[in-house]
């Protein structure tokens, strides 16, 4: 049975063109699909997808990672799903691959639908997840799914981000290049040589997945050409922690409970206690965090990498984004990236008609070498409203600069200015850590004088103001207790419709009806679940967030207990966005404690003083502070109320699940 996409570009009927491209396709021994002679001679623009389905080649390889992590004395094996065209391989044409690798094949699912890995009686693969392979494998590609060491049918133990995890997948693009060995059967003797392929290898993934491809990259494996992650850790600490404030009540050890493979429960208890031991729950930077930092390599980086991430996934934060785009942009990495407004979502979901085809035309160019000018298009596409997009020809846009902005007292305590002009010496703002409330709390009585946050706010703008990057704010507060974290968040005040990032979906609804994305069988018919945007009114947007614990000040490798009464000064590090505050809503900077229901609360609940004169926030202002003073120097009067969310619209749950 042959599914395929309504609206495809080739139309399936028996028709001569048609004929010609598939018979073109398998005899020619270059790497284009389509018809030379339609063209010039010239490579094509688009790969077509003239290869059977159905036809492919499914097989399994287990792939000696060169390490042994679950230290029973033989180096692990992982197995790697490959599904690639028979036609191809029958007329010695070689295709690149196009990998996924990840630790949720079994476990948990991948997608929109938490499709798994199945197989036959005889244990080869049946069903691949995503749509990777129904829509690639016509046109001319492999597609290798790897499992991570310590899940489903690979050796080895899982030890979130570290040596082992980023083997997994480097020894794959090792071995597609020649440089490693693969096997047909996970304890056996027979070699398996991949002389089907080019070596040149994509690696693409959300979440853990999109982690692995950013890990790899960072060791430079050649072979590696370009990577698509999508919500990727660039550095597990800022996973688990927000300068030594803990953003979950476990640690990476959870995460591996839940994710390993029953047998290897059994084999890792060892790689357990590591992972407990190595990562303390005060919030210090240990070596095993430094092993799992992947931003200090990316000066090793060869690939291109095409990033996607939403500006409010409370799981992955933009955090790991930013830091990652900046490292890769100082090493002159080529790159392109798509903001949206939804929360941990892949962009099949919350943009599939412009998603599917953006891909294509990105792999056709960095694995199969098309010059179709995918590299010479803007840099960025940023959703500005639910399914409404602009885009930028670098990012940040040119002219972005940093502006310094400060509070300042206002006619009523607690709820203060915002603007340039420092506040004198001595001004004070007091707060009382209350870790059941947050930002959400906060933001709806921004002007009101709430003893658990201090509130500062322009008024209402005369133009946009845009931020377009990551923010800082330097803090000088004194705790009456001996700890305390700390929370800083930017607002928009202002009715807006955002896509629900805090409703089930984080952004998007599934719907009943199916479309079908490439070919298919029955056991993999290429056919998903539609999604529409999950829309919400609110009186007020938080758009940017950044949090840390006090005693981490001087020495984020030791927190150590703050001397109540004593001033401490610390540097919040706010995540990245691209955000438009409209002209007539305000932009208002809070400062409070534990952000309820996004960080732990300190041992503690402090009343904390903020002294104004030494707290600054650094933003990112397309037009730098040339263009906050235009916009607030004509400020109109009156105004738009923050208002209230409307029901229904909470903070997430915390997850634990990258």
């Amino acid at each position: 049975m042959t599914i395929r996409k309504r609206n495809s570009r080739i139309p399936w009927t028996k028709s001569l063109p048609t004929a010609l491209i598939a018979l073109l396709a398998v005899l020619l021994p270059t790497p284009a699909l389509a018809a030379p002679a339609a063209n010039g001679g010239k490579p094509p623009g688009e790969s077509r997808p003239v290869y059977s389905y159905d036809r492919a080649v499914r097989e399994s390889v287990w792939v000696d990672t060169r390490v042994d992590g679950d230290r029973d004395g033989r180096t692990d094996r992982v197995a790697v799903d490959i599904i690639r065209p028979r036609e191809a391989a029958e007329r010695g044409r070689k295709v690149p691959v196009i990998m996924d690798a990840s630790p949720y094949y079994s476990c948990c699912g991948r997608g929109n639908e938490s499709q798994k890995k199945t197989y036959d009686a005889q244990g080869r693969p049946q069903q691949f997840p995503l749509f990777y392979d129904n829509y690639f494998v016509p046109r001319g590609y492999a597609v290798a799914l790897v499992d991570l060491t310590g899940t489903n049918r690979s050796d080895g133990c899982v030890d979130i981000g570290g040596r082992s995890d980023v083997q997994s997948a480097k020894a794959v693009v090792d071995w597609l290049n020649g440089r490693a060995r693969g096997y047909s059967s996970r304890t056996g003797t027979t070699a398996v040589t991949p002389d089907w392929t080019t070596g040149a290898v994509g690696m693409i993934g959300k979440s853990y997945d999109g982690t692995i491809a950013n890990a790899v990259a960072a060791t430079g494996v050649k072979g590696l050409k370009t990577i698509v992650p999508i919500g990727a850790i660039s550095s597990w600490y800022d996973y688990y922690f927000a300068k030594g404030a803990a953003l979950y009540d476990g640690g990476p050890d959870g995460l591996a409970n839940g994710i390993e493979s029953p047998e290897a429960r059994g084999r890792c208890q060892a790689v357990q206690r590591e992972l407990v031991e190595g990562a303390p729950r005060t919030g210090d930077w240990t070596r095993l965090w430094a092993e799992r930092d992947y931003v200090k390599d990316a000066g090793k980086v060869r690939a291109s990498v095409f990033a996607v991430h939403g500006m409010q996934d409370l799981n992955v934060r933009t955090k790991h984004f930013g830091q990652w785009w900046d490292a890769l942009a100082a090493h002159g990495v080529e790159r392109k990236v798509w903001l949206s407004t939804a929360g941990h979502v892949d962009p099949f979901d919350f943009r599939r008609e412009a998603w599917v085809p953006t891909l294509h035309r990105w792999f056709d160019h960095y694995l199969l070498g098309y010059d179709n000018g995918v590299e010479r298009e803007p840099m960025a596409d940023i959703e500005r409203a639910p399914d409404q997009w602009s885009t930028d020809r670098v990012w940040p846009p040119r002219g972005t600069r940093t502006a310094v902005l400060r509070p300042g007292t206002g006619p009523v305590p607690g709820v203060g200015t915002l603007g340039t002009e420092p506040a004198p010496r001595g001004a004070t703002a007091e707060f009382t850590d209350d870790p059941k409330l947050g930002e959400a709390d906060w933001a709806t009585k921004i002007d009101e004088p709430t003893g658990s946050k201090a509130g500062f706010v322009t008024r209402p703008l005369s133009q946009d103001l845009r931020l377009s990057g990551s923010s800082t704010v330097r803090l000088t507060v004194t705790p009456s207790t001996s700890s305390a974290h700390l929370s800083a968040v930017l607002v928009d005040l202002g009715p807006a419709t955002i896509r629900n990032y805090a409703g089930r979906g984080e952004g998007i609804l599934t719907l009943a009806d199916r479309s079908c994305w490439g070919s298919g069988t029955p056991t993999d018919t290429g056919c998903f679940k539609g999604t529409a945007a999950d829309r919400a009114e609110v009186g007020h947007t938080v758009f940017s967030r950044g949090w840390a614990d006090l005693g981490h000040a001087g020495d984020l490798a030791h927190g150590r207990p703050l001397t109540p009464g004593k001033p401490y000064t610390i540097t919040l590090d706010l995540a990245a966005t691209d955000h438009i505050v409209p002209a007539g809503h305000r932009l208002a900077l809070i400062v409070a404690g534990t952000d309820g229901g996004l960080i732990e609360p300190a041992s503690t609940t402090p009343r904390v003083t903020v002294d104004l004169h030494g707290t600054s926030a650094s933003l990112p202002l397309v037009g730098g502070a040339a263009a906050f003073a235009r916009a607030t120097r004509d400020a109109v009067s009156g105004g738009v109320a923050p208002g209230s969310p409307p029901h229904g619209l909470r903070l997430p749950e915390l997850t634990h699940r990258p």
